[in-house]
């Protein structure tokens, strides 16, 4: 290749996507998995590319599974800091990447049809790519110039390699110059860019002057062939090719006639979509005469696929496709393709069909009429005549090897099939779906699920009883018929219990409490799921379970976390010892709930069958025991009558014409809560489309629809796609996904601009792709007919036109791939006319704001002069001064904060409007004869706590006057909140700010009431009850205890080496927490009282670049939970701070425990260390870098990016909350963050790696003793405690403490590990021992191995309990008598024995010694086969528990063999080490020495 430069040889970047794996020291590059994944394969170049140079790959390895294949390209981004996409396309900040035959910049296509089609090339072939001197950007293909891609690429670039779909393994290769011309002709036939011309008539002769090689005239004739068969010039029938023929060879046609179904099809067939999409007609009437044809003939390699869109449940059979030579133009369509007898090739079930007659019964595993929708069908012909089927990507083998030269794809929408699309690989959102259905495919939930809905034929046991599987608190007893908590005075959850068999339909599952607690709030809870209790992970309380469950919890029910009913029925917090809760499933499959014998009504519809019925023994329910139910009420067969038009989670009225909802219509896998206000995915992480969701009526002209993304998943391609349609919901029939609606819709997916499923342009002002969760969508048609779309506020612009002025259109969403669950926003409903970004801005903060949670409501019972308005969030007193006495529509909890705003004054009255708590029921008011009184004052039946002017009354009596600022100083726009504390005192907020508490001895169940009166003639509420209540704002107490939901883990990535730049002068501003105290010159804040109030701001702006630091000086033990820190985009010199800084909700990102806040919505989970397991004299900072993104660092060390788009200038705040009482600013004198610390003893020695080619390797600095998180950390306890029980002599251990270190996830994070490190000579990958605690042993320094241990490699033996003191003995893992602690050397004794062999050892023969086994990473040496687990009771908790140990050990160079695996590990069980090198054999002795024992306790 020209450009090739001088210089060394072109490595890969060490840092790279997190399944790639790099070999051949840093040539070759693998993405781990292709079987199951198709994306983060990411590899850049290790140095930034010079001018002229080719970077060029070799593809080594393919795989048939996926679309898209090899992506490559430069990018202006620094590898070392960059924190990798899942794919190449979606690199921002200059980035080039050429993906098929397109060229994007920065994720958005600027060059269509370039090149050759790199989703063409095979095993073997070469591309590279080059940035020339002048800044073009070009590339090559097999030794070819493809021309040029893109202008001005900076001149420091560096090149991105992108393993994707298909490509699975590449590997660098030397830049060769081009071949001469004479030499490279068949080359360069072959490597012929898909878009270069060719000749269109047949040359006069054959000779080489005519400039067409042999290759190239054989494409001449295939074209004319091809355009003779389009027009019916010849017809051929099904044989093999005449003698001397051969199939065609060289590229393909470079026609770009795109692939579509033939215009003359079956009688029932409607084709749409540009004839992409075929759709059988009257398919419950009608199951066959539905055959489809290609457009044209299928060309060599050309792979014919489909996507199947839509099933019926009536027929048998289903979709069958093939190819026939028959010509469409000149077919009688039969009324199915068996029925053809000539020239046709079928795949129908799992055989292959000839002619109509069965050539091959059982051609592959999969069956066609087992597909689901969105499944993918494809064929190709081979050049060798051979025709292959695919499933799902998958290649089914060879179907016939006798395919005829010229052959058009057909397809029989038979029985089941009703609707099919073609997919077009090139279509970079057909591929993103078709890899979305693999994935699916191969998820292991849905053949589990599969299997489970199937049964197997068991008959299962006559009578309900519990499963033994229960919660970790609970226990069966009576043959199975009760549950109870036997300690339920110590703990209030981890009670549940689920039915030991499915219920049947119609089947009631009724328990009886038997015995209840005071000592906790709330009560039993029951409900069905979906899941086994068999192979169930019971949770604490059901209510976290995010999948498949349906609980009736309090008076409410909730569907997977969620509340979807809040009124409905008997409220089961109040039941006593003796009454009776059931459930039942009804055939209709609607979930209906029982109360002593009374049936509450229909609960959920849509529940699907074999469900377990589950009861939650959770906080006064102690014990229940299941209950016949022969003596219960019949359920009566009307209860579902008049809801059958309503959402399952709407059974309530709908909402008001001028409020817009989610239509109760809408995708199958979609799910409409909270009011119609939220919408969300089910089974997100097993299911990517049918999720469609649209608005309950049409948009007005000017009128703004938004909606805020609060939930995504970081398992599919593609995201949220929205528009608008002029389909009613009653008339739109919520295809797979919204790009299928092929009439009368206009939409935006990811850049591109759709009408009716086709683009109309590309490169709109946004990306819905890259939206993250808490971004804000927002849909306006113009009276114009122009379409806007604003994200977070900002209007994008006009985004098509021509909408028809005068008619209706609707708001759709599609949550689609990554997106699962938005909610509606307050700022939906008119735009002002000049679409100003700050007045959008300042709208999209609700008022009633349904996000995070569901707005609170007024009660219907009121004074006889205050009406409601806005769907009850709105009280107007309409006459006089008083009578204006209102309620909360439920029972206030604990903190929650029940806020309103003063909307309107009449200031013709004195006196201002009450606020307080009661315990009277505002369904049951007893003034029925003249209503409630007319003032609250004179409501004194029931115990009631109030606030009038800056007096606090009980019952009317004065119990307290001058309490915090005065009721009747308030004025429009102003903010008052009431709420009850743990502490049982009732506390008044004025625009945020906590008074303090005005009343103590509040009762626990009560209710919200306030009074207009006098100058107060209208509030509206602005609070909302949260669905997943943040942590800060629960009062810690030292019996509150935390849930933690396993997620996921991810591999730690190396930590950023980037100095920041040195902290300037700053201190604490006087503007603070009404519980802090300052001092130290304003440089230490502490709180002196209660475990909130306690926000501090830096009175100074944090500049970008530069690093702010704080000390933790005091923790206190009594409290749970603790300090959170953060950025604020406002000035804080005037803020009235909430008590807690999760309550700020205005340009305010918090970190918090181990997660991310912003505007107290939880944007980002298992962050860095978790904040509340940090120990006194831990250092924490924060750094905004010049991208505007966010960090933390802990003691010293960057944590990765928190959020991003943070604005300048900002502020540090810290909330002082909880334990942490004290925090100190650190001063200029602090070492800066990644230097070296002289501490030979210390983790340095141990896991700091040595130089290797002259570069040393990001060092993680291990915190002082004092700083040590282990003292703090009770898993490390725990091990310890184990540890002791093995009785093993101290003097095999090192003394100092801080050489045992634990690596539970919160502790490794905190230090900031990585995940792997190298050791010895040569340098040797090995993996941290996370999840382990690790004990180091004293070594024998007169060992000759001692002084040489930095030099050999790190490994892991797992093995039993009782050879650990054997081994320890011996001081190495092979035979032998030395004890570490002797001062005799080791030396090799062949003759020596080897341990039993039943420890990692293969049986020996005679005196050859024993294998022993290691492995560099614990996922292998860790597992049962080599670690035994054994079970022991903790001596302080007295639980049980499981616990396996291992020894870490270093291995001497040469002395071992590294091999495949002997056990059967799951694949891979660590994806950084291949099979090759995850087991390591020695027979040597002394070839190891003992370091650490490791403990991990279950």
């Amino acid at each position: 290749m020209s450009g090739a430069g001088p210089g060394g040889e072109l490595l890969l970047h060490p840092r790279t996507g997190k399944l790639v794996t790099l070999s051949q020291g840093g040539r070759s590059a693998a993405r781990s998995q292709p079987g199951q994944e198709f994306n983060h394969g990411l590899v850049l170049s290790r140095e930034p590319l010079r001018p002229g140079r080719v970077f060029a790959v070799r593809i080594d390895r393919k795989v048939n599974s996926w679309s898209g294949s090899i992506e490559i390209g430069v990018t202006a981004l620094d590898p070392d800091h960059l924190d990798f996409p899942s794919s190449a396309t979606g690199l921002k900040g200059g980035s080039w990447i050429v993906s098929g035959c397109s060229v994007l910049r920065d994720g958005r296509s600027i060059l269509e049809e370039y090149g050759q089609d790199l989703d063409q090339l095979g095993e073997g072939d070469r591309v590279g790519i080059q940035r020339t001197a002048g800044g073009e950007l070009r590339l090559w293909v097999n030794g070819r110039d493809c021309g040029v891609a893109a202008t001005g690429i900076p001149p420091r670039v560096w090149a991105v390699v992108d393993l994707y779909g298909k490509c699975t393994q590449i590997t660098v290769v030397p830049c060769e110059p081009e071949e001469t011309e004479e030499g490279a002709a068949g080359d360069e036939a072959l490597a012929l860019p898909h878009n270069q011309s060719r000749p269109d008539k047949f040359p006069n002769s054959l000779e080489a002057e005519n400039s067409l090689s042999s290759m190239e005239l054989s494409e001449v004739v295939s074209n004319a062939i091809l355009s003779a068969y389009n027009g019916s010039l010849l017809n051929v029938s099904l044989g093999s090719p005449p003698p001397g023929e051969g199939p065609p060879s060289g590229p393909p046609p470079t026609s770009n006639d795109a692939l579509l179904f033939h215009e003359k099809c079956g009688t029932l067939i409607k084709l749409s979509n540009n004839n992409k999409t075929a759709e059988r007609r009257r398919p419950l009437d009608e199951f066959n005469n539905g055959v489809v044809m290609t457009n044209r003939p299928l060309r060599d390699n050309e792979m014919f696929e489909i996507r199947i869109d839509k099933l019926v449940d009536k027929w048998s059979g289903s979709i069958e496709i093939g190819v026939t030579t028959h010509n469409p133009n000149n077919l009688e369509y039969p009324a199915t393709m068996t029925n053809l007898r000539s020239g046709t090739i079928m795949m129908s079930g799992c055989g292959i069909l000839t002619n109509g007659k069965g050539t091959r019964r059982e051609y592959c595993e999969f069956s066609l009429d087992e597909l689901q929708e969105g499944d993918h069908i494809g064929l190709t012909r081979k050049s060798n005549n051979a025709l292959h089927f695919y499933i799902n990507g998958i290649d089914q083998g060879v179907a016939t090897t006798l395919t005829p030269l010229v052959v058009y794809g057909v397809v029989d929408l038979y029985g089941m099939a009703v609707k099919v699309t073609i997919v077009h690989n090139h279509n970079h959102s057909d591929r993103l779906r078709r890899n979305n259905a693999i994935m699916r495919a191969l998820s292991p939930d849905v053949g589990r699920r599969t299997l489970e809905a199937g049964g197997v034929g068991e008959p299962e046991p006559e009578r309900l009883l519990f499963h033994a599987n229960c919660g970790q608190k609970a226990a069966i007893i009576n043959e199975g018929r009760t549950a109870l908590r036997p300690h339920a005075t110590d703990d209030f959850n981890h009670g549940v219990v689920l039915s030991n068999r499915p219920l049947r339909n119609n089947e009631v599952f009724q328990v009886r409490i038997d015995k209840m607690v005071d000592k906790w709030a709330g009560s039993i809870e029951i409900g069905v799921t979906t899941h086994n209790p068999t192979y169930l992970q019971l949770p604490s309380t059901m209510t976290n379970l995010r999948s498949g469950t349906w609980m009736m919890t309090g008076n409410g029910v909730m569907h997977n976390g969620t509340t979807i009913l809040d009124e409905y029925g008997h409220n089961l917090d109040r039941l006593k010892a003796g009454d009776t809760v059931g459930v039942v499933r009804k055939e209709d499959g609607t979930l209906h709930f029982f109360v002593n014998g009374a049936a509450q009504g229909p609960a959920a519809w849509n529940v699907p069958p074999s469900v377990y019925a589950v009861v939650d023994l959770y906080g006064q329910a102690a014990q229940a025991t299941i209950v016949d139910d022969t003596d219960l009420l019949p359920l009566p067969d009307d209860l579902s009558e008049g809801n059958n038009q309503l959402s399952p989670s709407s059974p309530s009225s709908v909402a008001s014409v001028s409020d817009l909802r989610f239509h109760h219509l809408h995708g199958a896998n979609a799910v409409i809560t909270n009011g119609g206000r939220t919408a969300l995915r089910q089974n997100c992480r097993s299911e990517f489309n049918d999720a469609i969701v649209i608005s309950n009526r049409a948009l007005r002209d000017g009128e703004l629809f938004e909606i805020v993304i609060q939930k995504m998943v970081d398992r599919w391609s593609g995201s949220i796609e929205a528009g608008v349609t002029a389909i009613r919901p009653e008339d739109l029939e919520f295809p797979n996904t919204m790009t299928d609606i092929d009439y009368d819709t206009w939409m935006l997916s990811g850049t591109a601009i759709m009408q009716d499923g086709n683009t109309l342009r590309n490169n709109y002002g946004c990306d819905l792709d890259s939206l993250s969760a808490g971004s804000r969508i927002g849909m306006l048609r113009t009276a114009k007919g122009d379409l806007h779309y604003f994200i977070n506020g900002a209007d994008q612009g006009v985004a098509c036109s021509g909408l028809p002025p005068g008619k209706e259109v609707y708001a759709v969403v599609d949550l689609y791939g990554q997106c699962v669950q938005v909610s509606i926003t307050s700022a939906t409903g008119p735009m002002d006319n000049s679409l100003s970004t700050s007045n959008i801005t300042e709208k999209s903060f609700p008022i009633h704001s349904p996000v995070p949670g569901v707005a609170h409501r007024f009660h219907t019972s009121c004074g006889k002069n205050v009406a409601f308005q806005d769907d009850g969030c709105r009280a107007v007193r309409v006459a006089g001064y008083c009578h204006g006495i209102v309620f909360s529509m439920k029972e206030l909890k604990v903190d929650e904060v029940f806020e309103v705003k003063i909307e309107e004054l009449d200031e013709k009255w004195s006196g201002s409007f009450h606020i307080g708590l009661t315990t009277l029921l505002p369904s049951e008011v007893p003034y029925t004869a003249t209503g409630l009184p007319a003032t609250v004052l004179e409501l004194q039946s029931k115990a009631t706590w109030l606030v009038a002017g800056s007096e606090v009354r009980r019952n009317g009596i004065l119990q307290r006057q001058n309490y915090g600022c005065s009721l009747e100083r308030l004025g429009v726009g102003s903010r008052v909140g009431v709420k009850r504390c743990a502490d049982d005192t009732m506390h008044i907020l004025i625009d945020g700010e906590d008074m303090g508490p005005a009343a103590t001895g509040v009762a626990k169940n009560v209710y919200v009431v306030l009074d207009l009166y006098g100058r107060v003639t209208a509030v509206s509420i602005v609070s909302s009850t949260v669905l997943e209540e943040p942590d800060g704002t629960k009062p810690p107490s030292v019996a509150s205890e935390t849930y933690s939901e396993e997620e996921e883990e991810e591999e730690a990535t190396p930590c950023e080496t980037e100095p920041p730049l040195p902290t300037a002068a700053m201190e604490f501003l006087e503007n603070h927490g009404k519980n802090i105290l300052l001092s130290n010159g304003n440089l230490t804040a502490t709180r002196v009282a209660s475990y909130n109030q306690g926000i501090v701001v830096i009175a100074q702006l944090l500049p970008q670049g530069q690093l702010f630091q704080v000390q933790i000086d005091f923790l206190n033990p009594q409290w749970t939970s603790s300090l959170s820190l953060g950025v604020i985009g406002t000035s804080p010199e005037r803020l009235n701070f909430p008590a807690t800084a999760c309550s700020l909700k205005r340009s305010a990102w918090l970190l918090q425990r181990d997660s991310v806040f912003h505007n107290s919505l939880k944007i980002c989970e298992n962050y860095g260390p978790n904040l509340d397991t940090c120990p006194e004299g831990t250092v924490l900072g924060l750094l905004v870098d010049s991208s505007s993104c966010l960090h933390l660092y802990v003691n010293g060390m960057d944590q990765g990016v928190a959020a991003q788009d943070i604005p300048t200038p900002c502020y540090v705040l810290v909330d002082l909350y909880g334990q942490c009482e004290q925090v100190s600013i650190v001063t200029n004198d602090t070492s800066a963050p990644g230097g070296e610390r002289g501490d030979p003893h210390g983790q340095g020695d141990m896991e700091k790696a040595d130089m290797v080619d002259g570069i040393k390797e990001s060092v993680c600095w291990t915190p002082p003793v004092d700083m040590n998180t282990m003292k703090t950390c009770e898993y490390h306890a725990l091990c310890a405690r184990f540890k002791d029980l093995l009785l093993l002599p101290d003097d095999y251990f090192a003394e100092d403490p801080k050489f045992s270190l634990c690596y539970c996830e919160s502790c490794h994070k905190l230090r900031g590990d990585e995940a792997y490190y190298k050791r010895g000579e040569p340098p040797r990958d090995y993996a941290l021992p996370f999840g382990w605690c690790r004990f180091n042993l004293r070594v024998n320094p007169q060992l000759e191995v001692a002084s040489t241990c930095k030099k050999w490699h790190m490994a892991y033996h797992g093995t039993s309990v009782g050879a650990v003191r054997r081994m320890l003995d011996q001081g190495e893992l092979g035979a032998g008598s030395t004890s570490i602690l002797s001062c005799r050397p080791a030396k090799a004794d062949p003759q020596g024995g080897g341990y039993p062999e039943a420890e990692n050892s293969s049986p020996g023969r005679g005196a050859e010694p024993h294998r022993v086994l290691l492995s560099p990473t614990l996922r292998y040496a860790g597992l049962e086969v080599f670690a035994t687990k054994v079970q022991f009771r903790d001596p302080k908790s007295q639980r049980q528990h499981g616990a396996q140990v291992a020894f870490q050990v270093w291995v001497r160079p040469g002395s071992y063999k590294p091999g495949p695996p002997s056990a059967g590990a799951p694949d891979p069980p660590d994806p950084r080490f291949g099979s090759a090198d995850l087991e390591w054999v020695t027979k040597e002795k002394g070839a190891t020495v003992l370091c650490a024992l490791l403990v991990r306790v279950e």
